[in-house]
């Protein structure tokens, strides 16, 4: 095969995968009727199972929780020390319409942020489920509106002049971010164990705290006032990382390989959407 037919190949299959995250995100919107539960199960068959399984498959064997909270420490210690290009270019470097087209990418999620985690506390065992609860109760603003996480971002947006309708973004999200946002969905409530999103959110939580770093600094660099949705995080974040690591500890029948395998799941995804979303921005003029 020729490199120009390569070339094409692989702009094919990431155009595919493009497709099928959104389809995925639209079948997540609805109640699917027999074909739509089969395309959603099909989808997530080629894409997220495989990898929780490797992940699985290819976990330590941890003696304890304990044991994998503390080398869950060391992971997330590990990659706070890799600053990637993309973050020294975001936080130092980035023009307005760069900063924006990143908030863009991530508009899907901030506007309905934590919404699709609800089902997963049902899932979980009463006092691991709690746990969970007390981090949504804080992402969800306490019951006031005016300081629920997704109202930050429509604050957001709208100090920047961007919509706050999530349709409106529907044709300018990369297939990263779709991946991003149908994660966190699958995780509550599709997985085959709510264990896999113990691990996913505990890393999570954690890693918002060096990973909003490079947001909030651009931010605050191009004199954004409406910041409060990265800082909030910076400030919040460490209380829901010890929730988090309460919720597992709370298991009294744990799973240490599906947790895990929800860490690097979160870690994988999640870094591809940030990388890929910078990347685009760079290519605004």
């Amino acid at each position: 095969m020729n490199p120009t037919t390569v070339a094409a190949t692989v702009r094919r299959n990431k155009r595919r995968r493009g497709e099928a995250q959104r389809e995925l995100y639209e079948l997540y919107r609805q109640v699917p009727d027999a074909e739509g539960y089969a395309a959603m199960l099909d989808i997530e068959e080629q894409w997220i199972l495989p990898l929780a399984h490797r992940f699985e498959a290819d976990a330590p064997d941890f003696p304890s929780t304990a044991e994998l909270l503390e080398v869950l420490k060391q992971f997330l210690a590990e990659e706070e020390a890799q600053v990637s290009a993309n973050d020294t270019f975001l936080a130092n470097e980035a023009t307005l319409e760069q900063f924006k087209a990143v908030v863009r990418e991530f508009a899907l999620d901030g506007l309905t942020e934590s919404e699709s985690l609800l089902p997963v506390v049902p899932r979980l065992p009463y006092r691991s489920g709690m746990a969970v609860f007390r981090v949504l109760i804080d992402e969800l603003g306490c019951g006031n509106d005016d300081k629920s996480h997704s109202q930050l971002y429509r604050n957001l947006l709208s100090e920047l002049g961007m919509s706050t309708d999530v349709d409106d973004y529907l044709d300018v999200t990369g297939p990263e971010s779709y991946a991003y946002v149908n994660m966190f969905h699958w995780l509550a409530s599709r997985a085959p164990s709510p264990q896999y999103f113990l691990g996913a959110y505990a890393y999570f939580e954690a890693s918002v705290l060096y990973g909003f770093q490079s947001f909030a600094r651009a931010a605050r660099r191009l004199g954004i006032r409406q910041d409060a949705y990265y800082t909030e995080h910076l400030y919040i974040d460490s209380y829901h990382s010890n929730h988090m690591r309460t919720a597992i500890r709370s298991l009294e029948d744990p799973d240490p390989a599906k947790i895990w395998a929800g860490v690097r799941l979160a870690s994988l995804i999640v870094g591809e959407a940030t990388e890929a979303a910078v990347n685009r921005a760079r290519e605004v003029s």
